[in-house]
């Protein structure tokens, strides 16, 4: 539930023009809407988290009468079913549920915009599929990366900006699990069901709410944080499948998020299949989820691209944030 007060840019919210579920596997169901112009320019909002899932308010970053704006919910969350599910739920599955899904609507090409865990994975559709993108409009970059987990998640950086909310995350597992394995791990041990049902639901608030209380530049009120992030449903399906997908499965012999190596979005062998794409990045100064050095070596491998640096943290509803992401879309029309 965000706020709308000096949101004004945002476009006004209008119902979708289509919805449905796609079975993309023999386990799983993606949902999808369709919001704007059946006939206006596609443009695939990629969500965040993972796990985050796509709300309606995720399409008035786009003039409805000029943009076909298609909103996926990523394996495992939204309505996606199965709800919360881990299996074959990996980085190249849902790379390859979009192409389903863009095939299924009968899209040539589109313009690809994600924010947070969506630029990581917008990313990896795009090298994946360079043909088919238009352009990238990517927001508070996250790469994936050893480092940026350990900054957020570990005590290594987040914790010394906000202390008061790093005391209940790290007080939900054990100090000396913490100390020995890490908190990536700790957590996930709950989060997989591994200690029992209430374990898992208290470790899905604690890692959901805190990631929610440091988002912001001016962090939201204790009840409006409570009243989405530790919505029990929200933060299961969040925390659970972040935590899969930072820990690779479980298997902590392997890099972050599926790839084949740290840092390997960086890459020059991925990146140079998209330096023909038009690129906008916008990007908090202040952000403490995804900080902005991502942001900066992204933009620098990136010579196309356009950085936008922002007076906000990391949210995609701040109000700068949404200034200058709606310009981009508008400057793509």
């Amino acid at each position: 539930a965000e706020d709308d007060s000096g949101l004004s840019r945002l476009y006004p919210a209008t119902p979708p023009v289509e919805e449905g579920f796609l079975r993309v596997s023999p386990t799983h169901t993606v949902y999808y809407e369709v919001y704007g112009n059946p006939k206006g320019k596609p443009v695939l909002f990629v969500h965040g988290g993972p796990g985050g899932g796509t709300t309606p308010a995720h399409a008035r970053y786009f003039d409805p009468d000029a943009y076909r704006v298609v909103l996926v919910d990523q394996r495992g969350c939204g309505k996606s079913t199965p709800f919360a599910c881990l299996e074959e739920n990996t980085t190249w599955d849902l790379v390859e549920d979009f192409e389903k899904i863009r095939a299924h609507l009968h899209v040539d090409r589109w313009q690809i915009f994600g924010g947070s865990w969506g630029s990581t994975l917008g990313l990896a559709y795009a090298v994946t599929h360079p043909d088919r993108v238009l352009e990238l409009v990517l927001r508070g970059i996250f790469l994936c990366r050893q480092k940026e987990l350990d900054f957020l998640y570990e005590g290594k950086g987040t914790n010394y900006v906000f202390p008061d909310a790093w005391e209940p995350y790290a007080a939900a597992v054990p100090a000396d699990e913490a100390e020995r394995d890490g908190y990536v791990a700790a957590y996930g041990r709950r989060l997989r069901g591994e200690l029992g049902d209430d374990a898992m639901r208290a470790a899905a608030k604690a890692w959901s709410v805190w990631e929610g209380g440091v988002s912001k530049l001016r962090p939201p009120a204790a009840a409006d944080l409570l009243d989405t992030w530790a919505d029990d449903d929200f933060s299961l399906a969040f925390a659970r499948i972040e935590n899969h997908y930072f820990a690779s499965g479980g298997d902590f012999t392997k890099p972050p998020g599926f790839f084949e190596r740290d840092g390997w979005l960086l890459e020059d062998a991925q990146l140079s299949k998209i330096r023909h794409v038009p690129t906008v990045i916008v990007q908090g100064r202040y952000d403490v989820v995804c900080p902005v050095v991502s942001a900066w070596e992204l933009h620098k491998a990136l010579p196309q691209s356009v950085l936008h640096l922002t007076t906000t943290g990391h949210s995609a509803f701040e109000p700068d944030i949404v200034e200058r992401l709606v310009a981009a879309t508008d400057g793509f029309r």
